[in-house]
């Protein structure tokens, strides 16, 4: 049963009001599932408890966000059934979410997600605590592989359980399909430049494009706008600010995964030097470093994917610095967002929804360290 419509979250866009909206549609959601995993039993029960805890714990919302401001900016209504509906397809995209990060932290080995150990560290310390036989490590990666998948499973279920019309679900389909498949490419994308298959600035850009601009902004706007049967101008206008500002968005988490405060972050500081990553950040470095300090350049590479105590982080800082990298990237960050905010000026968007997302995308890129 959907919780009553309430004027409040929807119509006034308000963060923290939109943020629990989506919150009781996931909660809701969550409990239409407990009868089906309770009867598979065994450790199932405590395993989605813990995707729901993960899911429900915190996170900004940013996707359904902006999937609901473009349904607004498209003429969508703020309350009613019909929007009601719609809350619930946008809040399908945290689904997506939690996927894409328990299979990330797995990948990049990570040991803590907003403060809290990842899911695959908890599970490996529940086999450690109880004993069980068998490697830790691997049960706990196989357990959060597994909740990861069915978050993606369930994703799918709220979005066509969601109440939405079957001409809306049509429009919808082929949207929500792209955004998948672009995710996990890009992804892959990302596993090929951690093994230094392209240590290039266009390779890093567009591991950025496909796997966080799209499904974060490009392609969760794209969707609100589908949800309204928006005309095909507003939806390249959306779509040109959300690459932008998805972009952006990535670059910013970029500087932050080096220089970025961990009771911040809720990740070690230094996080992307030790996992190896080759950001857009370390590709412009390595490009200056090949071409005028060959030996900056060797550090560079000599770091990426080890462990560094606190010092050796300090001094690939001052390196990225000294390089310039930091500025550039700050540099592309700032253009992105002019441009992402143009595309919006000259759209047919509806006034109070566009300040939202001018809003909401300097929220995105203008986070501090």
């Amino acid at each position: 049963m959907s919780s009553p419509v309430v004027d409040t979250p929807t119509a006034a866009l308000g963060p923290e009001a939109l943020r629990a909206a989506v919150d009781a549609k996931l909660a809701e959601f969550f409990a239409t599932r407990r009868d089906v995993v309770d009867t598979v039993g065994g450790g199932y029960p405590a395993a989605v408890a813990d995707l729901e805890a993960f899911v429900l714990r915190g996170g900004k919302r940013m996707r359904p966000a902006f999937a609901w401001t473009a349904w607004l900016g498209a003429g969508g209504e703020p309350t009613g059934p019909r929007s009601d509906a719609v809350l619930r397809a946008c809040s399908a995209l945290e689904l997506i979410q939690a996927c894409a990060l328990i299979h990330d932290d797995i990948i990049d080995s990570s040991s803590t997600r907003r403060g809290f150990p990842t899911v695959h560290v908890g599970f490996a310390r529940r086999h450690r605590d109880a004993g069980w036989s068998g490697s830790s490590d691997h049960f706990g990666e196989s357990a959060a592989i597994l909740v990861g998948d069915l978050a993606l499973c369930w994703a799918d279920d709220l979005l066509r359980e969601s109440g939405i019309d079957n001409d809306a679900a049509r429009r919808v389909q082929p949207v929500w399909s792209a955004m998948r498949t672009e995710v996990l490419g890009g992804q892959l994308l990302d596993i090929e430049a951690e093994a230094g298959t392209d240590e290039g600035v266009a390779a890093a850009m567009r591991v950025n494009r496909f796997k966080t601009a799209a499904y974060t902004v490009e392609r969760p706007l794209h969707l609100g706008a589908v949800l309204a049967d928006a005309d095909e101008d507003l939806i390249a206008a959306y779509r040109s600010f959300g690459a932008d500002i998805g972009i952006a968005f990535q670059l910013r988490d970029d500087l932050l995964g080096v220089f970025g405060d961990p009771e911040v972050t809720g990740k070690p500081s230094g996080d992307d030097i030790t996992e190896g990553k080759r950001t857009v950040l370390i590709a412009s470095a390595l490009k200056q470093a090949d071409e005028n300090r060959p030996d900056l350049a060797a550090t560079i590479r000599a770091s990426l994917g080890t462990e560094l105590d606190a010092d050796a982080v300090a001094d690939i800082r001052s390196i990225l610095v000294e390089l310039g990298a930091v500025d550039a990237v700050e540099r592309q960050i700032d253009e992105l967002g002019a441009r992402a905010v143009a595309a919006l000026d000259n759209s047919s968007i509806e006034p109070v929804a566009a300040a939202h997302l001018r809003a909401m995308a300097t929220a995105a890129i203008k986070r501090q360290y």
